[in-house]
């Protein structure tokens, strides 16, 4: 080690005299350390102590059994919670609480994993894991496995990917979502800039009864039940937004249907049936008007029909699926494996499965399921409405698994989406429709871009401020005898 470490400093002594720089202390320092080793000055020491000292504040990714968790902070950067778990060891992961969750549900598992050891991220996902459920109450627990399989893939210096066992692909193909509009001719225009601008290769639309809400006699009951309006209002039950599919008796007319299919083959005549082409969730009705309404489209071939009945209704989905012929799909609400996804793939009741890696179980959990999924003869798409950091994360889930699909870009309109982050590869995020997989990254492959990332602060939200009233652990929360 002595050797190497006289070479080094003879190397750059040369440089000096080549390049007539001052030959400095001063400049022999840094470009020891740009070299690889900070020798920090301490020639007096011995090459042991040199090398302890010099690395007592930097990451040590050759010391990962002695990390230890010391803090949970988080910031709300543009409307999404991103949490960082820090360390002893001056390294730290960052993760994001899914779209629309509360960033307490993250900030209330701090105290279970203070002190513990970051790169066991499985140990500390069976501690988190009872406090998460479907939906958004997901969202805390999947943070916080996220920024744990970040700060694990750094102390290690290897990217997340590889940690999940590797990786079948350099490229992940992206769908872009695209919010509807009313005019299906301005939408189609859209769509076809998706493909001939952003060089996107699968597309998805925004097709639900919304789309035809405002033509007379289109639909049944929709003004009793006040359109999808108060949707995220849970203590609103008078509208079909908020009540379960069966239970609201909208239904879709002839004339309906009609303006429905006018809309999707503008787009077809648009971007061609070569593109595959699948559609969002569609409004809140019954299974009948389900297999009425996807009837309709199959002379369009969409890739998929999405989120036709609630997801825990297995039978229903199998009814529904058996009686079209395009491919179903739902899974952005289900928490864990065994919790919703193993039913509907034991039963064979949908064609698609599409967890959302912020509310399924984070990187692991999600990889599982797709392996399951596998198992069963189904493939898998990746539902995703986050910022770069969850994105980054769905990227590395999307390499290592073998069924899968596309994954959803859902800010693809957003110009300053992309800063948010820096990445730390050599590779950017993304490239005509698809992301790079970070090759030669550690962790996620980003960091925050913090100058951007302050421009879209949240208002009730510092700058990762300190937690410490999340410290302590309150209660006795094992859940057996």
């Amino acid at each position: 080690m002595k050797k190497i470490l006289e070479e080094i400093r003879d190397q750059n002594m040369q440089l000096d005299k080549v390049k007539g720089t001052d030959n400095s202390r001063r400049n022999f320092l840094k470009k020891t350390a740009l070299g690889g080793i900070a020798l920090g000055g301490l020639m007096h020491l011995s090459v042991e102590d040199t090398i302890a000292q010099t690395t007592s504040n930097v990451k040590r990714s050759s010391n990962p059994s002695e990390l230890k968790i010391t803090d949970m902070r988080m910031a709300m950067i543009a409307n999404k919670w991103i949490i960082r778990i820090d360390t002893n060891q001056g390294i730290y992961g960052l993760g994001e609480v899914r779209d629309g969750a509360d960033g307490r549900y993250a900030l209330f598992l701090k105290s279970r994993i203070l002190g513990l050891n970051p790169c066991n991220v499985e140990m500390l996902f069976k501690i988190i894991r009872q406090y998460g459920y479907h939906g958004r109450q997901g969202g805390g627990v999947c943070a916080v496995e996220m920024a744990l399989w970040d700060l694990t893939g750094k102390a290690y210096n290897v990217p997340a990917w590889q940690l999940l066992g590797g990786r079948y692909r350099d490229k992940i193909r992206l769908y872009a979502d695209t919010p509807g509009a009313r005019d299906p001719q301005a939408f189609a225009e859209t769509m076809k800039k998706r493909v001939d601008d952003q060089g996107f290769t699968w597309l998805k639309m925004d097709l639900g009864i919304h789309v035809v809400a405002n033509i007379p006699d289109a639909l049944v009951n929709s003004k009793f039940w006040d359109g999808a309006t108060g949707q995220y209002d849970l203590r609103d039950y008078m509208n079909y937004g908020n009540a379960l599919h069966p239970f609201t008796q909208v239904q879709i007319t002839d004339k309906g249907l009609a303006g429905l299919t006018e809309y999707v083959e503008s787009v077809r005549n648009a971007v061609g049936y070569e593109m595959p082409l699948c559609a969002d969730h569609f409004g809140h009705f019954d299974i009948n008007n389900s297999i009425r309404f996807a009837r309709a489209m199959e002379k369009y071939r969409l890739a998929w029909v999405e989120d036709m009945v609630p997801w825990f209704y297995t039978d229903q989905w199998k009814i529904v699926s058996d009686a079209i012929e395009t491919p179903t799909c739902t899974g952005e609400d289900i928490y864990m494996l065994k919790g919703g996804f193993k039913p509907l793939l034991d039963a064979r009741a949908v064609d698609i499965i599409q967890p959302d890696l912020g509310t399924s179980g984070g990187l692991l959990e999600t990889k599982k399921i797709g392996d399951y999924a596998e198992e069963c003869g189904v493939a898998m798409a990746m539902h995703m409405a986050g910022s770069p950091v969850c994105f980054m994360a769905n990227v590395h889930c999307a390499a290592a698994t073998q069924n899968f699909l596309a994954l959803e870009h859902h800010s693809v309109d957003t110009p300053w989406w992309m800063n948010l982050v820096r990445m730390t590869g050599s590779k950017p995020m993304i490239e005509k429709g698809f992301a790079n997989v970070p090759l030669d990254a550690p962790g996620l492959g980003v960091e925050l871009n913090e100058e951007e990332c302050k421009k879209h602060l949240g208002k009730e939200s510092g700058w990762f401020n300190p937690t410490p009233e999340w410290d302590a652990k309150r209660s006795h929360d094992r859940l057996w005898s």
